[in-house]
């Protein structure tokens, strides 16, 4: 195959894979808080669906399933298929409006997200190389962005021109077709190297290896930080435009497509700049920008402008999360070691999204105690342990791959 169709190739799985990933974590992280904002439930309780994400946080209890039973390939496809089932069943609790039965259904397709989450990066990691990896990094989180777009932009605005129902079973569709789609197009793994006796040892060397790493208290901290603040806002965005009047379809417009575009040209940026400079020289700048976005929301609160100005922010925060987001995918695959990538990637991944599920828990009860503009000035207080940790990040925590360094 010519050297350019092998990229092409390459280059569209990739793609795929993340897109595939990010549909249903958008449905469970955002399209969740849209039907229970537009279904009139309290800031408390919206706020408590980010205990959603408790599935990614403890993934890693199970995360050794993924390379000790069957090919990395087969879970993704056997995943994919059940989380359209998933989808497709939210049909149910949409006619009713019975939120106790759609959190029991977003809670199961949280469980099969999380599963699938680890077979993606699993395969991710395993087929390229630590080069490639650093190269593709702004696509995979663009991709991964896209979805967002879909999920919390396209599918929010149908369910707010048509209904909910035409929402979820248009979600249950896609997740269908890109189990039928990455059945053809990706490419079949190597069988496992050792019998399976031999990789229950490799999983308990996967995981001594990991907490064995060099600095690794240093880079734990980091990991459970780095969303800390960012976590905290993004729980109350919706509510908050809510607040300021932006029906289903406006909120579907400015936080899931003209948001989710300036975040995937901020997560191709971040993964140029890491790639040109390497990890060590980008950790701090674009740590640093992600977590200064926030203010933008408090002084938003604080002016109470119209509809430019909120557009505005939305974008330039979301451009700033594409930024941080490819900055930590990267730290998060520099903790990885080889023939350990999915149980090592699980258990980064679930650190980093512990922030969210644990802030974003107690964020409606906090909003609804101080008021917004008080709310994002404290979120951006959440995020300065993070710029200090990233400022004087020990060196020997670098891989770099950069051209310079």
């Amino acid at each position: 195959m010519p050297l350019p169709e092998q990229l092409l190739t390459k280059t569209s799985w990739v793609a795929s894979i993340y897109y595939a990933e990010g549909l249903p974590f958008s449905l469970v992280q955002q399209v969740s808080v849209q039907f229970f904002t537009a279904a009139g439930a309290s800031l408390p309780l919206i706020g408590l669906l980010s205990l959603l994400g408790l599935p990614w946080n403890l993934k890693f209890f199970w995360s050794p399933l993924i390379d000790l039973f069957g090919h990395k390939k087969k879970w993704l496809l056997i995943l994919e298929g059940l989380l359209g089932m998933a989808a497709l069943l939210l049909v149910w609790p949409a006619q009713t409006q019975d939120l106790g039965l759609a959190f029991r259904m977003f809670a199961l397709m949280a469980v099969l997200s999380a599963t699938h989450d680890m077979s993606v990066d699993g395969y991710y990691i395993q087929t390229l190389s630590a080069e490639q990896q650093a190269a593709y990094s702004g696509l995979r989180v663009a991709a991964y962005r896209v979805a967002m777009l879909v999920g919390n932009g396209a599918l929010v605005i149908l369910a707010g021109w048509i209904s909910w129902e035409a929402c979820f079973v248009t979600a249950a569709v896609m997740l269908w077709g890109l189990a039928f789609w990455h059945r053809k197009i990706l490419p079949q793994p190597l069988p496992a190297a050792s019998p399976r006796g031999q990789r229950w040892q490799m999983v308990r060397d996967a995981i001594s290896t990991y907490w064995g790493q060099n600095h690794i208290l240093w880079a734990l901290a980091f990991i459970l930080l780095f969303r800390a603040g960012d976590a905290l806002m993004f729980a109350m965005v919706t509510p908050f435009l809510n607040h300021l009047g932006y029906g289903l379809v406006a909120r579907g417009i400015l936080t899931g497509s003209v948001g989710t575009l300036t975040g995937i040209g901020g997560s191709m940026l971040g993964g140029i700049l890491i790639s040109r400079w390497g990890l060590r020289r980008s950790l701090f700048p674009l740590t640093f920008v992600q977590s200064f976005a926030i203010l933008a929301y408090a002084w938003l609160s604080w002016s109470k402008l119209g509809l430019f100005w909120v557009g505005t922010v939305v974008a330039f925060e979301q451009a700033a999360a594409g930024l941080g987001t490819a900055v930590l995918m990267v730290f998060l695959m520099q903790r990885c070691r080889k023939g350990f990538e999915a149980t090592h990637f699980a258990i980064g991944s679930a650190l980093m999204s512990l922030a969210s599920t644990v802030a974003g828990s107690y964020s409606g009860f906090l909003v609804r105690d101080v008021g917004f503009t008080l709310f994002f000035l404290l979120s951006f207080v959440a995020a300065i342990p993070a710029l200090f940790l990233a400022f004087f990040m020990p060196l020997g925590l670098f891989r770099e791959t950069g051209t310079s360094s």
